[in-house]
């Protein structure tokens, strides 16, 4: 887990954008990563899941990211999904 994890609790926005910035250009994370991001390294990442979920559509929708399946864009969050800078 990176080193910001333990320093500081991070927002799921801050988790997820940070997760992106150390990713090389096109590669997507998981959402789970940054619900672990966020828990730390003893937390419950599943219980944040769902701040996790709002943080991804608040996101998508100041167009901050992008999320697809499989290699195939998604215009919405529904179903497995990974996330991308945009």
């Amino acid at each position: 887990m990176p080193a910001l994890a333990t320093a500081q609790r991070l927002t799921p926005q801050e988790a997820i954008l940070s997760l992106l910035a150390q990713r090389r250009e096109g590669a997507t994370i998981c959402p789970s990563e940054a619900a672990r991001l966020v828990a730390g390294p003893h937390g419950d990442w599943r219980a944040e899941m769902e701040r996790v979920h709002a943080a991804t559509d608040a996101l998508m929708a100041e167009g901050a990211i992008a999320l697809s399946w499989k290699g195939e864009a998604k215009q919405k969050r529904r179903g497995p999904y990974r996330i991308a800078r945009r």
